[in-house]
């Protein structure tokens, strides 16, 4: 239980109302009761403002009057913002509670170094030469590889593997399954086989960067693998080997990288998309959902690849005839050179 006073100290806004409210959960207005604290964050919201339960909201200046109306608000230039630094709070003080300690099941290699306030889950494995910084939480299961170097206070949920060599800065949230540092896909095809090539890099992931379950990022096979700071990749996602992601890039669920392919910061990769490999995209470049980029893109913008959904028989009858268009634009051409040169083939009226 908390104040509103004791929040507004610690992240700042304007208090309307009483400053004693109490409040014990974070709720979204539709199912917030009357110790919770809520937040409106645009003004299509505010019909609801006047039906919510919670015990206060966090507002914009423009819904001030509508929500103080109702009982005390905190105000703010951005709600949204707001609400995600409360949470961020409200977790490390959750987290305040509990008491670094290291599982007596845990492996560690005496030549690993460990920093200070560390906590070590059951199972645990910290190979050779591996270093852990102050305050990291390594979850059941997680696995630090030899000569793997893992950021103070970052934190790795359950059965995430970090290999050989790989790095991981500060600050950082990976999720359960997560596997840093495996084989990238290399292959040399040899009379009817495929003959491995070993992967000789690393990956070097920055700081304040998340990473979803069960997301992979391989190895580069010379040089590493890169992913800079802030860049949040959300689960199921696949990088490829030698990929760098720029700063502060976002990529929903599923999306796959091929190896080499190179993204600017800022960027956004809907889900389901893919980019295929040795490709360059600019800085703040967005993909839409399932979109298959298949070219370099130099220039900022918004970029979409996907054949409209329809019903099976019409969308197999358009697909036929995309087929056709290569051959139809080579007959158009030739049609056209073959008009007198002050004529042209007439456009739909």
């Amino acid at each position: 239980m908390v104040s509103l006073a004791s929040l507004v100290a610690a992240l700042g806004g304007r208090l309307v109302g009483d400053a004693q409210v109490q409040v014990t959960r974070l709720a979204p207005l539709e199912t917030a009761d009357p110790h919770a604290l809520s937040f409106v964050s645009h003004a299509r919201y505010a019909s609801r403002i006047a039906t919510t339960q919670a015990a206060a909201l966090i507002v914009s200046p423009a819904l001030e009057a509508a929500a103080a109306e109702r009982g005390p608000c905190i105000v703010t230039g951005d709600p949204y913002l707001y609400f995600a630094h409360l949470t961020q709070w409200w977790r490390a003080q959750q987290r305040q509670a509990q008491t670094p300690t290291v599982d007596a099941s845990a492996s560690i290699h005496p030549a690993a170094k460990i920093g200070q306030g560390v906590d070590i889950g059951p199972f645990v494995v910290v190979q050779a030469g591996a270093e852990v910084g102050d305050g990291v939480v390594l979850g059941a299961h997680a696995v630090v590889g030899p000569s793997a170097r893992i950021g103070a206070n970052s934190r790795l949920a359950p059965h995430v593997i970090v290999g050989e060599d790989c790095s991981l800065g500060e600050r950082c949230v990976v999720h359960a399954g997560v596997v840093i540092g495996a084989d990238g896909f290399g292959f040399a095809p040899y009379q009817g086989q495929w003959i491995k090539i070993e992967q000789l890099g690393a990956v070097r992931i920055g700081n304040d960067v998340e990473i979803g379950a069960n997301t992979c990022i391989d190895r580069g096979a010379l040089d590493d693998t890169v992913i800079e700071d802030g860049v949040k990749l959300d689960n199921l996602i696949q990088i490829g080997h030698n990929v760098r992601i720029g700063a502060h890039t976002a990529m929903a669920g599923c999306v796959g990288v091929a190896g080499s392919a190179t993204i600017g910061a800022h960027c956004t990769v809907g889900g389901g998309a893919v980019i295929l490999g040795h490709l360059q995209l600019a800085d703040r470049v967005s993909i839409s959902a399932a979109s298959v980029v298949t070219r370099s893109i130099n220039q900022p913008g918004h970029y979409s690849g996907i054949f409209p959904i329809d019903d099976n028989a019409s969308w197999e009858k358009n697909a036929a005839s995309l087929k056709q268009l290569n051959r139809l634009r080579q007959r158009l051409v030739a049609l056209e050179r073959s008009l007198p040169s002050n004529q042209s083939i007439p456009s739909e009226p």
